[in-house]
C-alpha cells in the first residue's frame, strides 16, 4: 500500500516539474510544506545548487513569526524573506515550483510574500 502511495506522489511531482527548469537567469523557487513548517529554496538546476533558502525555522524572522497568528501568515513572512534574500543576490525573476501542493493557502502565501519581496514569476 505504501509503495502505491509513494509512486503516486512521485508521479504528481514529475508531472509538475517536467515543464519547470531553473536556469542561472531564472532559477526555480520551490516550496515544501510539512505539518508545522514551510520551507522555500531558490535552486539553479544547471549547477544543481541551492542559491537561497528560508523557512519558518530561520532565526532572522523568529520575532516576526512569534507575532504571527496562523500558518498562512508565517508562510507570507517566509516568502518576504526569500524575496529579500534573492534581491540581495540580484535575482529578480524565478520559476515557481509548487511541488505536488495545490496553489492555495500556505503555498500561495509564500508566492505572494516573494512577490512583495521583489521577485517576479
Amino acid at each position: 500500500m505504501l509503495k502505491k502511495i509513494k509512486l503516486r506522489r512521485e508521479r504528481k511531482i514529475k508531472r509538475v516539474r517536467k515543464n519547470l527548469f531553473g536556469t542561472p537567469e531564472r532559477p526555480r523557487l520551490t516550496v515544501f510544506k510539512s505539518l508545522n513548517h514551510i520551507y522555500a529554496q531558490i535552486i539553479d538546476d544547471t549547477q544543481s545548487k541551492t542559491l537561497v533558502a528560508a523557512s519558518t525555522l530561520s532565526k532572522e524572522i523568529a520575532e516576526e513569526l512569534a507575532k504571527a497568528k496562523g500558518k498562512v501568515e508565517k508562510s507570507k513572512i517566509v516568502g518576504k524573506l526569500i524575496g529579500k534574500k534573492a534581491t540581495e543576490l540580484k535575482i529578480k525573476q524565478v520559476v515557481f515550483d509548487r511541488g505536488l501542493n495545490k496553489y492555495h493557502g500556505r503555498v500561495k502565501a509564500v508566492a505572494d510574500g516573494a512577490r512583495e519581496g521583489g521577485l517576479k514569476f
